[in-house]
């Protein structure tokens, strides 16, 4: 069974630092993408960052450019979200995911809470 448990959210003032982590079973973790989504409340999803862990590609939203690091160990089957400077607006839940593939649908995790304080 697939499963990606998403840990790390908590309470942190509007300047400080996070670590989101990704752990994915069920699957080689190798050759596969992975991306982080956050959702506010009353907002839709969006995408934060993604990496592929076959050769360590990786893309970040504009919004979060320079303040995140997304990193993946592929022995720990770990997907990491270093959040810096964290500003109020990332306040939200925080999903890690897996792209559908050609033989393969996708999958979500549960989500953290991230919540920035001023």
């Amino acid at each position: 069974e697939v499963q990606l448990q998403a840990s790390g959210g908590g309470l942190v003032q509007a300047g400080g630092s996070l670590r989101l982590s990704c752990v994915a079973s069920g699957f080689t973790f190798d050759g596969y993408a992975i991306a982080w989504f956050r959702q506010a409340p009353g907002k839709e999803r969006e995408g934060v960052s993604c990496i592929s862990s076959s050769d360590g590609s990786a893309y970040y939203a504009h919004s979060v450019k320079g303040r995140f690091t997304i990193s993946s160990d592929n022995a720990k089957n770990t997907v990491y979200l270093q959040m810096n400077s964290l500003k109020l607006e990332d306040t939200a839940v925080y999903y890690c995911y897996r792209p559908a593939t050609s033989s393969t649908g996708a999958y979500w995790g549960q989500g953290t809470q991230v919540t920035v304080s001023s």
